[in-house]
């Protein structure tokens, strides 16, 4: 059986603020901006590093998803705020250079660059939204 030719093309995270998202994302961050699509007043924002158009992160207001009971919506804002609704990992070469400019923008530091037991260095941020954003050294 053959391998299947699978990547990763788009990674969703939730957002509340098209603003914050916007800057965090494009200027602390450094990503391209692909696309800003508004429908009603609420906005679902692509964004991707340069470099890597195959992949992406669309940021999306979670009140707009089909089907969702207003008590879904209650538990998902307050997981939000708490930071424990959604996260993603990112890998840098240069993880002190990047906690360094990521920690002198507005980023929320949470962990600074540590060793970790399993064998990795990393750090730790959020984004406005409250999701967790671990950066990781590979060499």
């Amino acid at each position: 059986m053959s391998t299947p030719d699978l990547t990763i093309h788009h990674a969703f995270l939730p957002h509340h603020d098209h603003e914050a998202s916007l800057a965090f994302y494009r200027d602390t961050l450094g990503f391209e901006v692909r696309n800003d699509v508004e429908w009603n007043g609420l906005h679902w924002l692509t964004v991707g590093p340069a470099g890597q158009p195959g992949t992406s992160i669309v940021l999306f207001p979670p009140a707009a998803q089909p089907g969702m009971t207003e008590e879904e919506r209650r538990t998902v804002s307050e997981m939000m705020a708490k930071g424990t609704f959604a996260s993603i990992n990112l890998a840098t070469t240069d993880l002190d250079g990047t906690f360094e400019r990521l920690q002198s923008g507005d980023a929320e530091v949470v962990q600074e660059p540590t060793e970790q037991p399993w064998g990795i260095r990393d750090a730790a941020f959020r984004d406005p939204a409250g999701s967790m954003i671990r950066i990781f050294e590979v060499k």
